[in-house]
């Protein structure tokens, strides 16, 4: 039987499509589900190509960077192995998908959000009564603009000097290319969840030992912790995002020191609070703060783009000054799905 894949003609055209990615347009000129019942089952189209041209892109017997450059054809491959190293990275560790609601794809760099800001009066549940309105929820787009932002690496490395390493070996460096672009989006979402997106709805912000949260100042008890799981009502603190410093002391705590929970940390390595929210520790947080946040109605992410690289450079191993990019921002839903609490 005779497959597509060992045919298809691969050029940089690929990865100038409109609206589509180079391995949506593979997919679109040799789609997987002619794979179905083969030995190539379970493979997108990219990693056939990778196959076609014998690149092993992991494991110990992973080829040389050179080996992408053997023919013209499996050059054009390059860009897609950079950006996907790079986006495996962006994944790792990632606690954007914790904190965020939805997450919109948008083309362009001004994007306008709606919102629902309902007064005491419209949050009652009340009683209809026969032939009487019916209460209504306003749900409007926002005054200002939420703007998305570049953020991305510069990939320094002559093709000289990288051309003999190995594959396996090449793609870490490109996977922490990764995490620190992630780390740039997370550091964004915190800033909104903090100050709002510009449509004046910044986070309430509470201290410890200023009324309603008891305690005393720059001391955090699980005393503290209940006063500030409260104020959520009629939303829930089902997620905390805690600095460094503060996650110490949560779990030095006596309420935290629970057999279950120990049993589920050292079993899984995941965290979980006496009050039963997520618990996400982050060095983006400055010290002595935490921020709790209802994750169904906090935050919205909107993706301007995936990651970007500046395929004619690769392609052309021109690797000196190479762009890899992503393009995000973060817009407010409820403002009250999210507040702080300052320890210090």
């Amino acid at each position: 039987m005779g497959y597509r894949f060992d045919n298809l003609r691969l050029e940089k055209g690929m990865y100038n499509e409109a609206g589509r990615s180079f391995t949506q347009v593979l997919e679109r000129e040799d789609p997987s589900e002619q794979y179905k019942g083969t030995a190539l089952e379970g493979l997108d189209a990219y990693q056939r190509q990778l196959k076609r041209f014998d690149i092993k892109v992991k494991g110990a017997g992973s080829d040389a960077v050179e080996k992408f450059f053997a023919t013209s054809q499996s050059a054009v491959l390059f860009p897609e192995y950079i950006a996907r190293s790079v986006r495996q990275g962006m994944e790792e560790a990632n606690l954007i998908p914790h904190i965020t609601a939805a997450v919109t794809q948008f083309d362009g760099m001004d994007y306008r959000s709606i919102a629902s800001v309902p007064d005491e009066e419209q949050k009652a549940l009340r009683r209809v009564e026969e032939g009487a309105s019916i209460p209504q929820t306003q749900v409007k787009s926002q005054e200002n603009l939420v703007k998305l932002y570049k953020r991305g690496r510069m990939l320094v490395a002559p093709y000289e000097a990288i051309r003999y390493q190995k594959l396996d070996l090449f793609s870490v460096t490109l996977r922490q290319i990764g995490a620190h672009i992630n780390r740039m989006h997370l550091e964004d979402a915190i800033d909104v969840l903090l100050n709002g997106d510009g449509n004046g709805n910044p986070a309430q912000s509470f201290t410890v030992g200023t009324d309603p949260i008891g305690g005393t100042v720059g001391k955090l008890t699980y005393d503290e912790l209940v006063d500030f799981w409260s104020q959520f009502d009629p939303y829930e603190m089902n997620t905390l995002l805690v600095s460094g410093d503060e996650m110490l002391t949560l779990l030095k705590m006596e309420e935290f020191q629970n057999p279950l929970t120990g049993l589920n940390f050292q079993g899984t390595g995941k965290l979980a609070t006496p009050l039963g929210a997520t618990l996400l520790r982050t060095s983006a947080l400055a010290s002595g703060t935490m921020i709790g946040l209802d994750k169904r109605y906090a935050l919205e992410m909107v993706q301007g783009s995936d990651v970007l690289v500046e395929y004619d450079k690769l392609i052309d191993r021109q690797l000196e000054r190479a762009a890899i990019t992503s393009i995000s921002g973060f817009a407010k839903l409820f403002t009250d799905a999210a507040k702080v609490l300052k320890v210090k």
